[in-house]
């Protein structure tokens, strides 16, 4: 709920700036973060927010108007985060996708699907992700969802691994009735399982557009709010909607499929180097709100 919420983020704040009152940081970087954005705006310390989605309402209402620098993907239009706050010179704005920077040295795991039990190397692999439902952007369930599952389950030489978010996730898909459904009740490596798979399903954002970036056909069932990053993946047919399983191709992996050529994260270095620069001199009072 929005007062639990308001709650924690009371509580971690307040820990924040007491750890962070006398350890000499320069400067501060979140993804989306509002008790990193509070504790940095009452210390006077210069600090970026980072996002790939506009549309999470209540955090960019406040981080946008508290940060020095809003960091977002030049697929989000500039008249989207004026609502809440931003101006021109304050947004900096980077090309491609966040996962295409922090996945340029990955190296996937080959023994993934084993450690799942999957040995069978012609069966067709598809990684479905569950929805946020923790967030306030997703506060809805998404029955299409489950009915996905059904639906593929009951395809010959198909294997589906299911990703949850929570514990009740886990238990609720651990409990369904098909052979050809794993659940993993530990972590697992969850971008080789993308390198690995022939199809990822999310419900979610992340991890479609890390199959984006590794080569893997994704599909998106996100129930909220289409943000500029999937709209622009949809146009450009490295993204798909599904809403059944007739959306889906059931087929194993065209390994020649092109991976997202990696970026090199030293830009986002760069930019963080230059706003901690803005230290000196620097106080909570005055700040452009």
């Amino acid at each position: 709920s929005i007062p639990a919420k308001a709650v924690g983020l009371a509580s971690r704040t307040s820990h924040l700036i007491a750890s962070m009152r006398h350890a000499h940081v320069d400067v501060a970087v979140g993804h989306n973060s509002n008790d990193l954005a509070l504790a940095a705006w009452t210390l006077g310390i210069p600090q970026l927010t980072m996002f790939d989605y506009e549309y999470a309402t209540v955090s960019h209402h406040l981080n946008v108007r508290l940060v020095d620098e809003i960091v977002v993907p030049e697929a989000i239009p500039l008249e989207r985060l004026v609502p809440y706050g931003a101006r021109p010179s304050k947004v900096f704005q980077y090309p491609g996708l966040k996962e295409e920077y922090y996945l340029y040295d990955f190296q996937p795991d080959p023994t993934v699907l084993e450690q799942l039990g999957v040995t069978d190397k012609q069966r067709v692999v598809g990684v479905l992700r569950t929805a946020p439902e923790v967030t306030l952007y997703h506060r809805h369930g998404n029955p299409l969802f489950d009915e996905l599952i059904d639906q593929l389950a009951t395809q010959p030489n198909l294997t589906l691994v299911i990703i949850p978010r929570t514990e009740e996730q886990r238990a609720h898909y651990s409990s369904l009735p098909y052979a050809n459904v794993i659940v993993p009740h530990e972590a697992v490596d969850g971008l080789s399982l993308i390198a690995a798979a022939d199809f990822v399903i999310g419900a979610g954002g992340t991890m479609n557009r890390e199959a984006v970036a590794l080569g893997t056909p994704a599909y998106t069932m996100f129930a909220g709010r289409l943000g500029a990053v999937d709209e622009r993946l949809i146009a450009e047919g490295r993204l798909h909607r599904a809403y059944s399983a007739a959306d889906v191709a059931i087929v194993k992996k065209d390994l020649r499929a092109a991976v997202t050529a990696p970026r090199d994260p030293q830009l986002f270095v760069d930019e963080i180097l230059r706003v901690a620069r803005r230290r000196h001199g620097r106080t909570r009072l005055g700040r452009v709100l």
